[in-house]
């Protein structure tokens, strides 16, 4: 048995089956460590070795939590819930709520794929917006599951595509220059060109998600809603500009210092030191920020572990050499069971930009043998690794959803989340993936 195949299996079976996700991964990690020829003492200290790698991640989400909660305390949010609320109880026209509904999706879809370039603080404009608007959105009927497809389309399709903020990560520190170091030259190699098909897969998942899946009515119970309010928020002309201060400085710390923890750590500071947030409420604030995300630091903190296992078992090789065998030397079947491989992998690791510097060592010189084109290759493997990244228990593409999503236990993470991103992005990802991979 392949301890990558039956390891991820296991993890992603009991997440359905509502296990804790950190509980699902710390379970298939000894599972997988066990069947790839580890002891258990191995593999504990294999998952141990790892857990260092999320770390820092844990930590950034945490202060970005506690910053979110010091701009919740400005106000500026909730002006934008009520605002919309004020819209929204105006009109009684069926076609006017339509255009509320979808100005919000809009909105929601601008701010998501903005947190990836334009203001690249990833997930943690989450926390921040959504709860504010789950009430409006309770009161528009909308389906929590189409905001998540929503949000986890805006952080991940940006980077896939676009070499702005943390797709020039991607796409040039991570895709191009591992595919360099596995032995292809990249020299002339647009990777916009590259991925322009897959992202197409992508974009066909939200316009399902949007006018066809989750374009019904759903109610949400709405006393739950109210109890996690923070009604009579004041907002001002002094927190507001505070507000603007404190998220320009925080982005433009974290611009020149690639830390999200300084920018994060900034930015509460100026709230506190304006005194829009009353010094004696700081650690309150601090607490309640931790508390928000903190769910997503300590899944992001057992996969950088289980992660870590996968690679010590040293089956993730055999799984591409055995997919291999059966490719009978065709480039369409080739191309398949890479990307297949790639979902699986990613979705174990949760985190496709990790996955990349584990296949690409074993898909360049393979497809290369294989005759794939240059272009080619950068698309299959940026495909195989992207794949997973939408759909994974683990990744902060969901776990940044959930975080605002079930602020009021309304939202069930593998359910309305997870399975809703798995299906509308994946599948479609890995048809387009597949053509781009044996056309260009």
């Amino acid at each position: 048995m392949n301890a990558v195949l039956v390891s991820v299996l296991a993890m992603l079976l009991l997440s359905l089956v509502r296990v804790n996700v950190v509980i699902s991964l710390i379970t298939a990690s000894l599972l997988g460590g066990v069947i790839g020829g580890l002891s258990v003492e191995k593999t504990l200290a294999s998952f141990n070795t790892g857990l260092s790698g999320g770390a820092q991640i844990a930590l950034s989400y945490a202060l970005l939590g506690a910053f979110a909660v010091a701009i919740s305390k400005s106000g500026i949010p909730h002006m934008l819930a009520d605002r919309i609320a004020m819209m929204l109880g105006k009109s009684d026209n069926v076609k006017r709520v339509g255009q509320i509904r979808y100005g919000l999706i809009g909105l929601l879809l601008v701010f998501a794929c903005a947190s990836q370039n334009i203001i690249p603080i990833h997930i943690a404009f989450i926390p921040l917006l959504v709860p504010p608007l789950l009430f409006v959105m309770a009161k528009l009927r909308m389906d929590r599951r189409l905001v998540a497809c929503v949000l986890t389309f805006g952080l991940v399709t940006p980077y896939m595509l676009l070499p702005v903020g943390f797709g020039s990560i991607f796409l040039n520190d991570i895709l191009l220059a591992n595919i360099a170091k596995s032995g292809l030259d990249v020299q002339g190699i647009d990777p916009f060109s590259a991925m322009l098909i897959p992202a197409m897969g992508m974009i066909f998942g939200l316009l399902v998600a949007i006018f066809f899946s989750y374009r019904g009515k759903r109610d949400y119970d709405m006393d739950r809603i109210a109890r996690t309010e923070s009604t009579g928020v004041p907002y001002s002309a002094k927190t507001m500009l505070v507000a603007a201060g404190a998220i320009l400085a925080a982005f433009l710390v974290q611009l020149e210092t690639d830390s999200m923890v300084l920018g994060g750590l900034i930015g509460f500071l100026i709230f506190s030191l304006s005194g829009v947030l009353k010094w004696s409420e700081g650690d309150d604030a601090f607490t309640e920020g931790m508390k928000m995300l903190a769910m997503v630091g300590f899944i992001m903190i057992a996969a950088s572990g289980f992660a870590q296992v996968l690679r010590d078992t040293g089956h993730i090789a055999s799984l591409v050499s055995a997919s291999a065998q059966l490719m009978g030397g065709s480039k369409g079947m080739a191309a398949l069971a890479m990307l297949v491989v790639g979902l699986l992998i990613t979705l174990g690791i949760g985190s496709s930009f990790s996955t990349i510097p584990i296949i690409a060592a074993i898909y360049v010189p393979l497809a290369m043998q294989l005759g794939f084109s240059p272009i080619a290759i950068v698309a299959l493997v940026g495909t195989a690794a992207a794949l997973g990244d939408a759909g994974s228990p683990a990744s902060d593409s969901t776990l940044g959803p959930t975080a605002g999503l079930n602020i009021d236990g309304q939202h069930n993470h593998m359910w309305d989340t997870v399975v809703p991103t798995f299906l509308h992005y994946n599948l479609p990802l890995m048809v387009f993936g597949w053509v781009a991979a044996t056309t260009l």
